[in-house]
């Protein structure tokens, strides 16, 4: 368990307001594709809405990656160092690229 200063802010938990948005707005894509799928719209039109959901979590996937490297493994004010928190990130690319 990382350890983190009362002064100091989980990237997180400081942009949840922006994170939490962006999630509404991918659900709403995933709602559009479910959609689409459920009256037989044509396929063209169902790739082109997981082609923009999927983009939409690639970029939301960047921008946490981003936070944690920036947050995580940089900064070196965290308990378990930068090491653990670099290990971490491993795991979560080689998850993420499953």
């Amino acid at each position: 368990m990382l350890y983190f200063p009362r002064n100091h802010m989980s990237h997180t938990i400081k942009n949840k307001r922006k994170l939490v948005l962006r999630v509404r707005r991918i659900r709403g894509q995933v709602v559009a594709l479910e959609h689409a799928l459920e009256t037989d719209q044509e396929c063209s039109d169902i790739l082109h809405l997981l082609a923009g959901a999927r983009g939409s979590m690639n970029s939301l996937m960047a921008e946490l990656l981003e936070g944690h490297i920036r947050f995580h493994v940089l900064d070196s004010r965290h308990k378990g160092g930068q090491g653990e928190a670099a290990d971490d990130l491993i795991d979560i690319v080689r998850s993420y690229l499953k």
